[in-house]
Parts: C-alpha cells; sequence; structure tokens
C-alpha cells in the first residue's frame, strides 16, 4: 500500500530493550494531498531511520504495510513504513485506492453535455 504527501512532523526517536535486544523506532506525520488532506502517522523501524532520513516539508510517497493487534480488549492499528521514496508525491499517482470515500469517479463524457439548449432540457 502506498500514500503520498507532506512531512509535516518528524517526531522523537523512541528506543527500548527486548527480548531479541534493543530496538528504536520513530514517528513522522504524512499529511495527504487534496481538497480533504488528512494527517497519517507512519512509524519507521531500526535501520530505515537512518536509511530514509527524512526532512520536514519533503513531498514523499511511503510503501506502508499496515496491522491491527488487540491488547486488553482495545484494537490497535500501526502502519509500519518499509520504503519511502523522496519527491514522488503529487506524481499522478493516488493517495487512496480507487472507489475509495471521496472518489467520484472520472470527469463526465462531454459528448453527454447539452448542447446549447436550455437548461431545464433533459437528456432523455
Amino acid at each position: 500500500m502506498e500514500i503520498s504527501g507532506t512531512v509535516v512532523s518528524i517526531l522523537p526517536e523512541i528506543n527500548g530493550q527486548g527480548k531479541n535486544g534493543t530496538w528504536r523506532k520513530q514517528e513522522f506525520i504524512l499529511e495527504t494531498e487534496g481538497q480533504y488532506p488528512k494527517k497519517v502517522c507512519i512509524t519507521m523501524w531500526g535501520d530505515k531511520i537512518d536509511q530514509f532520513a527524512l526532512s520536514e516539508g519533503e513531498l514523499v510517497t511511503a510503501s506502508i504495510d499496515a496491522e491491527s493487534r488487540e491488547y486488553n480488549q482495545r484494537w490497535y492499528t500501526d502502519l509500519k513504513a518499509w520504503k519511502v521514496e523522496k519527491g514522488a508525491a503529487g506524481s499522478g499517482q493516488p493517495a487512496t485506492p480507487n472507489n475509495a470515500p471521496g472518489d467520484f469517479g472520472p470527469p463526465p463524457n462531454p459528448a453527454f453535455a447539452p448542447s446549447g439548449g436550455s437548461d431545464d432540457d433533459l437528456p432523455f
């Protein structure tokens, strides 16, 4: 799954110790483009933090995996970035899949537009 937009915030890196050794993660906030922009929190883990080296204000396309898990009868969803391409936002790729909420389909066909009639002419 891919999502494109502008990096509006980079949160502080978090480190910890687990049973498999030390771990680190960093989250960033991506704001999508369009008439109704959305802010999405995406997580980078381990070496990806240094590999992506994001800065606020950059246009990016993030390839993400979405995963939900239950804890104490509540569900939590993580969006984990496995690839980030810089400067790819606005490249013509939609930030949401086809037929998603707010997707009104292709523009109307001009062949069906009224041709010089009055406003109350019906096409049938």
